[in-house]
C-alpha cells in the first residue's frame, strides 16, 4: 500500500502503483487539508473576490469576470475546450503514474479542489484503471519522466555488466580501474562506477600483470567509469528533481491555507523536471555511443586480436557476428537523434497578448527518454551477445565473479556462434532481460 501525503512520494512507489502492484491510500491529513482549502476557494467565491480561473476567465481573457451563472458552466466548458491532444493515447501505465501525482499534488492542500475528487481517482487506481489521456499535464510530464527515468537506471545497470564483459573480452587493462582514478577524480557516479566495476571483475586474471594486452586501450574502453558515471551522476539529479516534483503542487492559482486567500503563481512551469530529463538524455547518449563502439571493436581483428566478426575459426570466410557491428551503430545513431534538448523550446506568443508564451516540452522530454532507453536497451543486448562470443573465444583460465556470472546468463540466452552457424535470427529473450535488470541482478548478486 502506497500512502499519498503530498509529503513523501518516491519514484520507486510510483511505479509500483502505475504497474498495478500496489494500491494507494489517502492520509487523513490530507483530507482534512483539501477541506480546508476548499472551504477558502467557497469563501472566495461567495465574497466575489477576484481569482484567476475562479471569478474570471483565462490567459487573454483573465480580465473577464464571471458571474454566478457563468460560473457554473464555466469549468467543464474550460475541460472540453482543452480536449485538443493529438496522437495515439499514453500507456496505461503512464496514465496510471499521472493519476497517482494529481492525488499526491492535491494532499499538498494548494489546488482548492475538494477531497471527493482525489478519492475518485483512488477508486479508479485500486481498480486497476486507465482512461484514454492524451493530455499535456505537470502530472504526466513527471510520472511519465518518473517511469522513464527508473528504467534509465534500471539500464544503466545492464551496461555497467555488459561494459565489464567487454572489458573480458577485449582482454584489456584493468589500471582503469586503479583507487587513484576516484582518488584524483572523485565525482560520485564515477566513485560508485569504479566500485561496481571492480565487483563484477574480482577475481579476473586481468588485474594480474602481463595478462593486459595493451598498456593503454582505446578510448571507449578505457574511459569506461568516467563515462558510466557521468551518467549515473545525471539520472541520480534527475531522480532528486523528480522526487521533488512528486511531492509539489504546480497549481495556479494556488490556495494559502494559512493566509485564507489564493494567490496567481508560476509553479505550473515544469522546467525543472524537463532540463533535469533533458540532461539525463545527453548523459545516457554517450553510454549508448561507447557501447556500440566497443562492440564494433570486439568484432574486428586487428583491435581485439580474435577472428574477424568472431567467427569461431579463422580463415573460414565466415562473417559470424559481423553484420551486428552495423545494427549496433544504427540503432545507437537513433538514440542518439533522441538526446537533443527540448526545454528551450518557447512556443511564441501565439495567443492575444502574449499570455501563453511559453513551454517547457516536458512530456516530449519524458518521452525522449523512455523511447532512448528503449532503444538503448538493444544496444546493451547486442553488446553482451558480441563480448559473450569474444570472451568464449579468447578463453580465459578464469573470469570474474560477476562477468562469470553474466557469461553464464547470455548462454542461457543465446548460444554461442560455432563453425556453420548463422548468428542468432532473435535476441528478443536477451533486451527482454536487459530491459527487465536481470543482468544486473545476475551479476553483482546472483539472483
Amino acid at each position: 500500500m502506497v500512502v499519498l501525503d503530498g509529503e513523501s512520494l518516491t519514484v520507486d512507489s510510483l511505479a509500483a502503483v502505475a504497474a498495478g502492484r500496489d494500491e494507494v491510500a489517502l492520509t487523513p491529513a490530507a483530507r482534512d487539508r483539501m477541506a480546508a482549502a476548499r472551504d477558502v476557494v467557497e469563501e472566495a467565491l461567495r465574497s466575489g473576490a477576484m481569482v484567476y480561473g475562479l471569478t474570471t476567465a483565462l490567459a487573454e481573457r483573465k480580465s473577464v469576470v464571471l458571474d454566478a451563472e457563468a460560473r457554473q458552466s464555466f469549468s467543464r466548458f474550460l475541460v472540453r475546450g482543452h480536449l485538443i491532444a493529438q496522437g495515439p493515447p499514453a500507456p496505461p501505465p503512464v496514465v496510471r503514474a499521472a493519476m497517482v501525482c494529481l492525488v499526491n499534488s492535491f494532499a499538498k492542500g494548494t489546488a482548492g479542489v475538494r477531497p471527493e475528487l482525489a478519492e475518485m481517482l483512488v477508486v479508479a487506481l485500486n481498480r486497476g484503471l486507465a482512461p484514454a489521456v492524451r493530455i499535456n499535464n505537470n502530472a504526466f510530464s513527471t510520472g511519465w519522466g518518473a517511469l522513464a527515468e527508473l528504467a534509465a537506471e534500471r539500464l544503466l545497470g545492464e551496461a555497467e555488466v555488459a561494459a565489464a564483459l567487454d572489458l573480458e573480452g577485449f582482454a584489456a587493462n584493468l589500471s582503469i580501474l586503479h583507487p587513484v582514478v576516484i582518488e584524483a577524480r572523485p565525482h560520485p557516479g564515477t566513485v560508485a562506477a569504479v566500485r561496481r566495476l571492480r565487483a563484477l571483475l574480482a577475481g579476473s586474471p586481468l588485474f594480474e600483470p602481463g595478462n593486459p594486452r595493451n598498456l593503454q586501450d582505446p578510448l571507449t574502453f578505457r574511459s569506461i567509469p568516467q563515462i558510466l558515471g557521468a551518467a549515473g551522476d545525471a539520472l541520480g539529479y534527475a531522480r532528486t528533481t523528480i522526487e521533488t516534483e512528486l511531492n509539489s503542487a504546480g497549481c495556479n492559482p494556488a490556495v494559502v491555507l494559512a493566509e485564507r486567500r489564493i494567490v496567481s503563481v508560476g509553479n505550473l512551469d515544469i522546467v525543472p523536471v524537463a532540463a533535469a530529463l533533458d540532461f539525463a538524455r545527453i548523459a545516457l547518449a554517450t553510454v549508448v555511443t561507447c557501447a556500440a563502439e566497443r562492440t564494433v571493436k570486439l568484432l574486428q581483428s586487428p583491435l581485439s586480436g580474435l577472428p574477424a566478426g568472431l567467427a569461431a575459426e579463422a580463415d573460414t570466410g565466415e562473417e559470424a557476428l559481423a553484420e551486428f557491428a552495423g545494427a549496433a551503430q544504427a540503432i545507437a545513431a537513433e538514440a542518439r537523434l533522441l538526446a537533443d534538448p527540448v526545454s528551450f523550446e518557447v512556443v511564441s506568443s501565439t495567443k492575444a497578448e502574449g499570455i501563453e508564451d511559453r513551454t517547457t516540452m516536458a512530456p516530449l522530454s519524458a518521452r525522449r527518454l523512455a523511447e532512448m532507453t528503449d532503444l538503448a536497451a538493444r544496444v546493451v543486448s547486442l553488446e553482451l551477445l558480441v563480448a559473450a562470443q569474444a570472451v568464449d573465444l579468447r578463453r580465459p583460465s578464469r573470469l570474474g565473479e560477476g562477468t562469470g556470472r553474466a557469461l553464464g546468463l547470455v548462454r542461457e540466452l543465446a548460444g554461442f556462434t560455432a563453425r556453420g552457424q548463422a548468428p542468432p535470427p532473435d535476441i528478443e529473450p536477451l533486451v527482454d532481460a536487459v530491459r527487465a535488470g536481470r543482468f544486473a541482478r545476475a551479476a553483482l548478486s546472483g539472483q
